[in-house]
């Protein structure tokens, strides 16, 4: 069982690592020591690769997650043109998301407690099997729409919420890893190269899901995240046996009750936890875009793989030129400011959806502004304009995510790690089902244009509130790393 006055002293501030590490070089907690040899400064803005170089077990892992998760966004996308298709609803398409939450906080919770208490290269191999088997019955089932053989959503729901499940568990997993293949002071720049690996899958997954959905067919689409999985699992191979440190509590309620208890006392990293709840909850509005596809801007299932991708390409910019993240230590001032932006980029999208979706920007396509594109005529303004506010959603969220996660792996001890990290998984992809619900609703009830216009607003209000309201997330500094 975890030791209490352990937790406790994690729960002040992060130790800082040896002057002098273990002859085998590294640290008593397991990770590479830091190399205190190099005093050059980075120069511009350039993302660090260094990460890259110093650890070929990292490498292998993020190039293995960059590749199977173009296939994961791939299968996202596609999912929704799927039950759209069968159902002609959006709210359906916000049930893919409310119906997987409760399994995903589970999941999160408990794919935590198992990689603080297991081997977490084993946790990883079990969970990105279960993840492919969904994958394969999520292609069988669309073999049976196609044929005629299959009427009804709900067994896509059934399939997506087991896919979901093993995500988070896989998620939780594998951040959890990175200190113990890292130096400590690699770990902010391998939080921007994730913000690359997720940039990447989320601009190629859609725009591929799109372009294949509209030329090809559903099932050959899902089918390529079935054969692009199996990279993940060539990282997974490549990683070393990694049991826990030190003696923890099993699986269970004991290991939940010492993680909660570790959260209820650390306010820096319950606030990034709220921060991110309110981005995700009213600045979602992924489960909107078949609808806008289909009836505000035009363009059917290519629309939808442009407008997601557009996010993408905003988050890969982020990542590309993130070389300067390691000289910033006001992590709450950043991520505050961050989520700001994206609630001004949220409300601007609704913005455009007001305007093209009642018919008052009209004029600003002109007789030439449609083209032909996928399953119709797209008004090419609207889009851009679209593209625009989204790929700053992507900018805005990606500065964020950097910062939020860099603050929970350096202040956080190892053997709490897992049980975080897990908690984190269902914020992240618990936020966003959250969203979903909130956005298929409202569109439902009142238009398109106004969960995201809405939700932009509240965003702003609700993290000048909170950043206030908690003056020590405000003065959070990364010298000194406190949970």
């Amino acid at each position: 069982m975890t030791d209490r006055s352990a937790v406790e002293r994690g729960l002040r501030v992060a130790e800082p690592p040896p002057d002098r590490p273990d002859p085998d070089g590294r640290q008593p907690d397991g990770r590479p020591a830091p190399d205190r040899t190099v005093a050059a400064p980075r120069r511009g803005h350039v993302v660090d690769l260094s990460p890259l170089r110093v650890s070929p077990a990292f490498a292998r892992l993020w190039i293995g997650a960059a590749v199977s998760g173009i296939g994961a966004q791939l299968t996202t996308v596609a999912v929704g043109i799927q039950i759209y298709d069968i159902t002609r609803s959006t709210f359906a398409v916000s049930l893919v998301g409310g119906i997987a939450l409760l399994p995903m906080v589970v999941a999160g919770l408990w794919g935590g407690m198992l990689a603080d208490a297991f081997d977490r290269r084993r946790v990883l191999l079990v969970s990105s099997l279960l993840g492919w088997a969904s994958t394969l019955a999520i292609v069988g089932l669309s073999t049976a729409v196609a044929a005629g053989a299959l009427a009804g959503a709900w067994p896509f729901y059934l399939a997506t919420t087991v896919n979901a499940v093993a995500a988070t568990i896989s998620g939780a997993t594998r951040t959890a890893v990175y200190p113990r293949i890292l130096p400590e002071d690699k770990v902010p720049a391998a939080s921007a190269l994730s913000g690359i690996s997720i940039g990447i899958q989320l601009t190629a997954g859609p725009a591929l899901a799109g372009v294949l959905a509209a030329t090809i067919s559903l099932p050959l689409t899902f089918a390529v995240d079935a054969v692009l999985f199996a990279a993940g699992f060539l990282g997974i191979l490549g990683l070393p046996h990694l049991p826990p440190l030190s003696e923890v509590a099993r699986p269970g309620r004991a290991a939940l009750r010492d993680g909660l208890a570790f959260l209820r006392t650390s306010a820096n990293l319950r606030t990034s936890f709220l921060v991110d709840i309110i981005a995700m909850t009213f600045g979602r509005p992924y489960t909107l875009f078949p609808a806008v596809g289909a009836l505000v801007l035009g363009g059917g299932p290519a629309t939808v793989g442009v407008l997601t991708a557009s996010a993408a390409v905003g988050t890969f910019c982020t990542g590309l030129f993130s070389g300067h993240v390691g000289g910033v230590r006001r992590y709450g001032v950043a991520i505050g400011r961050a989520i700001t932006v994206y609630g001004a980029c949220t409300a601007a999208f609704g913005l455009v959806l007001l305007a093209w979706g009642t018919g008052a920007a009209d004029g600003i396509d002109g007789s030439g502004g449609s083209l032909a594109v996928g399953d119709g005529s797209t008004h090419v303004a609207g889009l851009v304009l679209a593209c625009l506010a989204l790929a700053g959603c992507g900018a805005s969220d990606e500065v964020s995510a950097i910062f939020r996660s860099a603050m929970l792996l350096t202040a956080a001890p190892d053997e709490m790690r897992g049980r975080l990290q897990g908690v984190f998984m269902v914020v992240v992809t618990g936020g966003p089902r959250i969203g979903d619900l909130y956005a298929g609703a409202l569109a439902a009830m009142v238009a398109l244009w106004f969960p995201p216009l809405l939700g932009g607003v509240l965003i702003i209000v609700l993290i000048a509130v909170v950043l206030r309201a908690v003056p020590g997330f405000r003065g959070y500094d990364a010298a000194h790393p406190v949970a």
